[in-house]
C-alpha cells in the first residue's frame, strides 16, 4: 500500500531538487530560470501548508516563511519581466495613429530598465545565508520527515479529500470574487479575484501532488484548476499593466498611445471576469475530485 505520507514526501523531494538545480541557471539568468525556481518555491510552500496535518505542528512554518521570502525576491524581478514583455507586445498590436512602434520601444527600454533594477535582489538572495539554510532545512526534513501517524493512511482516498476540500475552498473564493457584479466596487473585485487566483493555484498544485497515484482523473482535476487559475491571472495581468500604464503615462511623450492602450488593459480584465463563471462551471462539478 501506498501511504500519503509517501507521496507527499516525494513531492517534496521531487522540487526539492528541482529548486536545488535552478541555481546557476538563475545566476546567469538563463530565460525562464526565474519563473521555474519561484514556481518550485511556491509549490513547496503549498504542500507544507496542504498537507500539514500529515506533519507535526510547527515543523514546516520556518521553512514556509523562508520560501515565501525566496519567492518575494524572486517574485519583484520577474514580475516586472512579465509586466514588460506584455507591455511591449500589446502596444504593437495598436492602430497605426498610436504611434506603436514608437510606444513599444519606449515601453521596452523601461521594462529593461526596471528589470535590471531589482535583477541584483535575485543574486543577493542565492547569495545569502538564508537561500543556504533554506536547502540545508528541506534537506533535515527528507532525512528525518516530521510525520504524524495519519501519514501512514492509503494515498488515494486521502489525496481525493485534500483535493475536494481545496476544490470547495477555490468555489468560496470564486463566489465571493463575483458577488455584487457591476456595482461593487472595483478595487475590491480585483482583490477578491486575485484571492481566487491563489485558491485555484493551490488546488491545482494538490491535484499534481496526486498524480502519481490517481493518474489521468488527477490530472483532469489539474487542468480544470489550470484554466481557472489562467483566466484570473489574465485578469491579474491586465489589472496591473493599467495600473503601471496609469503611473507612466504622465512622463512619456505619447499619452494618447498611453491611453488607449491603457483602456485595452480595462478591456481586457473584463473579459477575464466575464470568462470565469463558465470555466469555473468546468472546475467545479463535485465529480472532478473522485479520483476512484
Amino acid at each position: 500500500m501506498v501511504t500519503v505520507g509517501e507521496v507527499v514526501l516525494g513531492r517534496v523531494r521531487e522540487q526539492a531538487e528541482v529548486l536545488a538545480g535552478l541555481d546557476e541557471a538563475v545566476r546567469v539568468d538563463q530565460p525562464d530560470a526565474v519563473h521555474r525556481m519561484r514556481v518550485a518555491c511556491r509549490r513547496l510552500r503549498s504542500v507544507f501548508r496542504t498537507y500539514r496535518r500529515l506533519l507535526a505542528p510547527g515543523a514546516t512554518d520556518e521553512l514556509v516563511a523562508e520560501l515565501r521570502w525566496l519567492a518575494a525576491a524572486l517574485g519583484r524581478a520577474r514580475d516586472r519581466e512579465v509586466l514588460g514583455e506584455r507591455l511591449v507586445a500589446r502596444a504593437r498590436e495598436l492602430p497605426a495613429e498610436c504611434g506603436p512602434e514608437r510606444l513599444a520601444a519606449e515601453l521596452e527600454r523601461w521594462g529593461r530598465a526596471e528589470y535590471r533594477r531589482v535583477r541584483p535582489e535575485v543574486v543577493a538572495a542565492l547569495d545569502s545565508p538564508r537561500r543556504r539554510a533554506l536547502a540545508d532545512g528541506l534537506a533535515a526534513l527528507l532525512a528525518d520527515p516530521p510525520l504524524r501517524g495519519r501519514a501512514g493512511r492509503a494515498a488515494g482516498p486521502e489525496l481525493a479529500r485534500v483535493a475536494a476540500r481545496e476544490q470547495r475552498r477555490t468555489a468560496e473564493r470564486v463566489r465571493a470574487a463575483l458577488a455584487g457584479g457591476a456595482e461593487r466596487d472595483g478595487a475590491e473585485q480585483d482583490e477578491a479575484l486575485h484571492e481566487a487566483r491563489k485558491a485555484a493555484k493551490r488546488a491545482r498544485y494538490a491535484g499534481e501532488t496526486a498524480v502519481p497515484v490517481a493518474g489521468r482523473a488527477a490530472e483532469r482535476y489539474v487542468a480544470r484548476m489550470k484554466a481557472v487559475q489562467e483566466v484570473l491571472g489574465e485578469h491579474q495581468d491586465a489589472v496591473v499593466a493599467a495600473a503601471a500604464l496609469l503611473g507612466r503615462a504622465g512622463a512619456s511623450k505619447q499619452p494618447f498611445g498611453y491611453g488607449v492602450l491603457y483602456g485595452r488593459q480595462l478591456a481586457e480584465a473584463e473579459r477575464a471576469r466575464l470568462a470565469l463563471p463558465q470555466v469555473w462551471a468546468r472546475a467545479a462539478r463535485p465529480k472532478l475530485a473522485r479520483f476512484g
